[in-house]
């Protein structure tokens, strides 16, 4: 018995996928949930889906599939935790309809947000509905680090809450020429990475390169503690970016065949069919 691995990008949508799917079929979330198991869910971040969208998105996905959206701003940047924002009661009553369908709920938390604001962190995670599942994505560069990084790891396992794990090495060891490369560098956190878990659904985001072959020998060290998890019976997520994000599913479909090769056990992905008109995918 192994547990899930899924896999995603952080959007549903982009200009150029309609190349991965057969024929002219147009493009869609549907789609994006026959190539890939989960999703992260930005859009949160920035303002509330309709009650229309969230009910089309929960017709449109299988079962299995997970959104990951992000709490939003007003209530993570904003109100910083403090309170009970009446945003926080927006978020979870628009959202509720596809509870069967969320994963964790990110919380991430800006730079400014340290280790003085823990026990901020830990009274906010305490009013938290407890049939949600919820992670927290700090960027505070002494969360990685003694004292301060050991002490929230240990706050987050009492409250069976996930760290997101974000490792940007691939994206910062390669090229910054086109505008979105220079977007990237400007805008993605440069962290130490701490491959650990803290709850039952561990969540990697990996910020790889445009170039496809460039990102699998810096994924190649997260195989063997993903595999660990997964030998745990845990549900895992690995979230996939590039700078433009051209190819974002495809290489997440690459990484999950190679944990595939370590876990045999873990469920076939379905195929994804391509069209002749793509060179240089890779």
């Amino acid at each position: 018995m192994v547990g899930s691995l899924r896999i995603g990008g952080p959007q549903w949508n982009h200009r150029s996928w309609g190349r991965l799917v057969p024929g002219r079929q147009p493009w869609s979330l549907r789609s994006y949930s026959k190539l890939c198991t989960a999703v992260e869910g930005n859009t949160t971040f920035y303002a509330l889906p309709t009650a229309e969208s969230v009910a089309r998105w929960s017709d449109e996905v299988p079962d299995h599939f997970r959104f990951c959206f992000k709490l939003p701003r007003e209530v993570s940047h904003d109100a910083g935790l403090r309170g009970r924002p009446p945003e926080l009661g927006a978020f979870l009553h628009r959202l509720a309809p596809l509870r069967s369908r969320l994963g964790p709920t990110s919380i991430q938390l800006p730079a400014s947000f340290g280790p003085s604001e823990l026990s901020t962190l830990r009274a906010f995670l305490i009013q938290l509905p407890k049939d949600w599942d919820w992670s927290v994505e700090v960027r505070h560069p002494d969360f990685f680090s003694d004292p301060f990084g050991p002490a929230l790891d240990e706050m987050l396992r009492a409250a069976d809450v996930d760290r997101i794990t974000l490792d940007s090495r691939c994206l910062f060891a390669g090229p910054c020429e086109t505008p979105e490369e220079v977007e990237a560098f400007r805008r993605k956190p440069r962290l130490p990475v701490r491959p650990i878990r803290t709850g039952r659904q561990p969540i990697v985001r990996f910020i790889g390169q445009n170039d496809g072959d460039e990102n699998p020998p810096f994924w190649q060290p997260w195989l063997a503690p993903i595999s660990a998890w997964l030998a745990e019976d845990l549900d895992v997520y690995m979230f996939i970016h590039t700078p433009d994000n051209v190819i974002s599913p495809v290489l997440a479909r690459r990484f999950y065949d190679d944990v595939k090769q370590l876990v045999p056990a873990l469920a076939e992905l379905p195929q994804m069919h391509t069209n002749d008109a793509q060179p240089g995918l890779f």
